[in-house]
């Protein structure tokens, strides 16, 4: 089987059914001999964030001299780029083979497409045996695939509605979900959550004995930085690879945990880390800069707090540009009306479109979401030639490209 044919097989398999709970994932796990047992896990989840603090988690742990695996979905472009060892994708023949050696076993116990990509990862580690291996989420936590291992730390970035037919109508049932991946004794580190959902995760934390790490207890926050109180210093964080004051948050959770977890505070070590994430890990969407003149910005900003993050890095720029214009597109269970009234003042122009997944908002819904907050915006079928051409014949002007990571990758795939 080459690597179409596997990837057909599991793109098959219900992509987006969402079927939370560990009996499948376990099963499959249990005839395939458990791979996922004896190694050393760093397991995060949470709404906003989670990708970047896995990532430099991973990137700290590399430049301090171990091998890390690095397990993200979903992937921008290539399928490939979910399962990583020191930001090397797996390769076409071990996805290959792997599908077809399990070939039978999805036909028998029809394993979701996401519970069949975290046995390929487990199965990956276990035959390469990193040093650590850093877990990221697929949905919620508590009954999330990746929630069948004991990791050294438990890590929680922030926390906002999402997926409330899934997960639940507010941030206390949502957090719930997410504290699930809180195990017995093993040290917990959370982000600046809201007090709500932080009384959640505090809950269950004491409850299993697991000391937790606050972000309010361990950083503080300056004008332009954070300071954060490692075991016997202090770190002055200023800047990270990634563009934001969010992403110093994101960092400031990363390097507490590999800190207490690992030991590592060595600045030089954790700077490097830092600084080097995009290279050590292959993260991309993150405010990433495609072009500077024009200017073209991709972000995956899917929810309103991603929308928020965003806006506090291009509020520094947007007066620069003589035009600036969007192409937006996001997931028909985001709060669709809310974000674009966060946008609506830096942009001349809105575009709307869709990716061509099942649960993508239609462009319809998003003009319609638009037009109720009194903006016009404009349907976009061709957001390919759109970028294609803006990159040529533009000066002084700037695009943004915004929304579900989906559609980033879809556009990434096609750009030159």
């Amino acid at each position: 089987m080459d690597l179409q044919r596997a990837l057909n097989k599991i793109y098959s398999m219900h992509q987006f059914d969402i079927k939370l709970g560990l009996e499948r994932i376990e099963k499959l796990l249990e005839l395939i001999g458990n791979p996922h047992h004896g190694k050393k896990y760093f397991h995060v989840a949470g709404s906003n964030g989670k990708g970047s603090t896995s990532s430099f988690i991973a990137s700290i742990l590399y430049e301090a001299g171990f091998n890390v695996g690095l397990y993200t979905s979903p992937h921008l472009v290539r399928f490939n780029e979910r399962i990583r060892i020191n930001g090397i994708e797996i390769s076409d023949e071990y996805i290959s083979e792997f599908i077809n050696s399990i070939d039978h076993l999805i036909d028998q116990h029809k394993p979701t497409f996401f519970e069949i990509t975290t046995a390929l990862a487990f199965k990956y580690f276990n035959d390469k045996n990193p040093d650590y291996i850093v877990l990221e989420t697929g949905l919620g936590g508590r009954l999330d695939a990746t929630n069948v291992i004991i990791p050294v730390a438990s890590v929680i970035t922030s926390i906002s509605l999402e997926h409330t037919n899934i997960l639940g109508s507010s941030l206390g049932k949502i957090a719930f979900e997410k504290a699930g991946i809180i195990k017995n004794g093993i040290p917990v580190f959370t982000a600046d959550i809201n007090p709500e959902a932080a009384d959640v995760i505090s809950k269950r934390a004491l409850e299993l004995n697991s000391p937790e790490f606050r972000f309010k207890d361990f950083v503080i926050t300056g004008h332009d930085s954070l300071q954060i109180a490692l075991q016997k210093k202090l770190f002055n964080l200023y800047k990270t690879g990634l563009h934001g004051f969010h992403q110093l948050s994101n960092s400031a959770l990363a390097v507490k945990t590999v800190s207490e977890s690992v030991g590592i505070s060595d600045s030089v070590v954790v700077n490097r880390g830092l600084m080097n994430v995009i290279k050590n890990t292959g993260i991309q969407g993150r405010y990433e800069v495609i072009q500077k003149n024009p200017k073209v910005i991709f972000d995956a900003a899917h929810n309103v707090e991603g929308v928020k993050a965003f806006l506090k890095v291009f509020e520094k720029e947007y007066q620069i540009y003589r035009r600036r214009e969007l192409i937006f597109g996001v997931m028909r269970d985001k709060d669709l009306s809310s974000m674009l009234g966060l946008l609506r003042n830096y942009f001349d122009t809105i575009y709307a479109v869709e990716t061509g997944y099942e649960r993508s908002a239609g462009i319809s819904e998003i003009i319609d979401a638009g037009g109720e907050l009194g903006l016009q915006l404009k349907p976009l079928e061709n957001p390919s030639r759109f970028i294609e051409q803006f990159r040529t014949d533009r000066d002084n002007e700037c695009l943004v490209v915004l929304g579900s990571i989906y559609l980033l990758g879809e556009l990434k795939s096609k750009m030159s």
